[in-house]
């Protein structure tokens, strides 16, 4: 098996020849597939599926708003100082967790929960346990159920930090970004040395079993240098995961980054590779272990442990431990993932209003998967999280027959697959695609061959790979 403890390697040329805009593959087919012709039928044919079935369940929630925003960021949020707007959009998500919950079985167990933004934490404490209490009483909770949120750091204390984890909150996840002053300034994410060592020293003392940060390069002012320094400063946190995204400068979708930054003051592609080559290897010299594309554990966290195994999973959320389970996402712009079913609810905050006072689905497009994207889906993951295959186990699963077995169904994948094998990228074998240690810096682009939507795709839509 490929090992989660293997070496990566950096080849500055390939990194250069691949990178390209793809999908983060966190679902296939890919959330751009997703379209307003959805029949809402659909999603509810596929609750009533798991409901037989007992699928295991993943709920995610969505607290949009934000008292300012970040230059950086890609999320759909509400941008407003006035705290008095989270009450009534808590009134409404509560009336959809209510909706929705109807329809789901109680003896389906909850292994995962997750709620993010925007800020969870814009929500008053007394708001948080509200809807807490709201989720719980409509769903039934493993004993050992992962129950995590993002918070913002500049707008924390002590206190509330205790009351999460007393509420039973157990992982938790916050934004660094760049600890650099200039940076931080230039995205308009003001937050000192000091407030983020005190933070995580207070998530430490109250007992949070887990704890995530993220860290962008590619940012407006950054330098390998100064990367370094945030780097350094970032281990002596000391976070039990570390997520390292490649900023996406998109002005074309995002107007804000138009208005606010400034192109001249980004790195240039080559100090971006640097930058990404530094990384991997001051945080795996540090004992992190490469989990892929950007995401760096400890050796004995859950998801590196999960990955030696083969056991990592990966959904809208990213990569995670618990079982393959069916993702409902509440909230305005939330993604709810079944077996064979995507949904997006309505991504305006009237909008959203609107469908629930009208007693609806507040679905605002959708997409039902079809026995090809079925097994593509089944392909894509097991590469992009055990950087492994067998196309023997794909063939049994979903019954490939030897007139028409894995080699016959992705005959022209099978050239693209020879050229990355080429780029030393693959070790392609009769019945095995195996990633190897350079690959494992574009197992997005590995991942892409067996896209078969990416083609007819605007590729605007999507980051680069590096």
């Amino acid at each position: 098996m490929h090992t989660a403890t293997q070496t990566v390697k950096f080849d500055i040329n390939l990194l250069h020849k691949y990178d390209q805009p793809v999908p983060r593959y966190t679902s296939y087919p890919p959330a751009t597939e997703l379209n307003e012709s959805f029949q809402k039928i659909d999603f509810r044919g596929a609750i009533a599926a798991g409901n037989l079935q007992k699928t295991p369940l993943s709920l995610y929630a969505h607290i949009p708003f934000c008292d300012a925003p970040c230059y950086f960021c890609g999320c759909n949020t509400v941008i407003s100082s006035r705290k008095e707007i989270a009450e009534p959009y808590l009134g409404y998500l509560i009336r959809h967790i209510e909706q929705v919950a109807t329809t789901v079985d109680r003896d389906r167990l909850v292994h995962q929960m997750h709620w993010g933004g925007g800020t969870p934490n814009y929500f008053s404490f007394d708001q948080v346990e509200r809807l807490w209490q709201s989720l719980h009483k409509h769903f039934t909770f493993a004993e050992d159920a992962e129950i995590s949120l993002e918070v913002n750091p500049r707008s924390l204390t002590k206190e509330y930090l205790q009351g999460l984890r007393n509420l039973g909150f157990n992982r938790i996840s916050f934004g660094i970004q760049d600890f650099n002053p200039r940076v931080q300034e230039a995205v308009n994410r003001i937050q000192p040395e000091e407030m983020l060592f005190q933070g995580m020293e207070w998530m430490r003392e109250v007992g949070f079993e887990g704890v995530n940060v993220d860290l962008i390069y590619g940012l407006p002012y950054q330098t390998l240098e100064t990367f370094r320094e945030t780097l350094a400063k970032t281990i002596a946190l000391n976070p039990d995961r570390i997520a390292v995204f490649n900023f996406a400068y998109v002005p074309w979708l995002k107007p804000l980054q138009k208005k606010k930054i400034d192109p001249a003051t980004l790195p240039s592609p080559e100090e971006k590779l640097q930058i990404m080559q530094m990384t991997i290897e001051t945080l795996t010299k540090h004992g992190y272990v490469f989990i892929g594309m950007d995401h760096f554990a400890k050796p004995n966290d859950e998801l590196a442990i999960a990955q030696r195994e083969g056991n990592l999973h990966r959904n809208f959320q990213g990569y995670t431990t618990k079982p393959e389970s069916d993702l409902l996402g509440f909230g305005m712009t939330s993604i709810s993932m079944l077996q064979n079913v995507y949904t997006q609810n309505h991504k305006g905050l009237q909008d959203f209003y609107k469908a629930i006072d009208a007693g609806e689905l507040p679905i605002e497009r959708g997409v039902t998967l079809n026995a090809d994207d079925i097994l593509r889906r089944s392909v894509i993951m097991e590469l992009m999280c055990q950087f492994e295959l067998s196309q023997q186990e794909i063939e049994a699963k979903y019954h490939l027959t030897c007139d028409r077995d894995f080699g016959k169904y992705f005959a022209p994948e099978r050239l693209q697959l020879r050229q990355l094998q080429s780029d030393g990228l693959i070790e392609l074998e009769k019945d095995h695609i195996e990633v190897t240690p350079a690959g494992r810096l574009l197992i997005r682009n590995i991942a892409s061959v067996f896209d078969a939507y990416l083609k007819k795709n605007d590729l605007g839509k999507f980051s680069r790979s590096v």
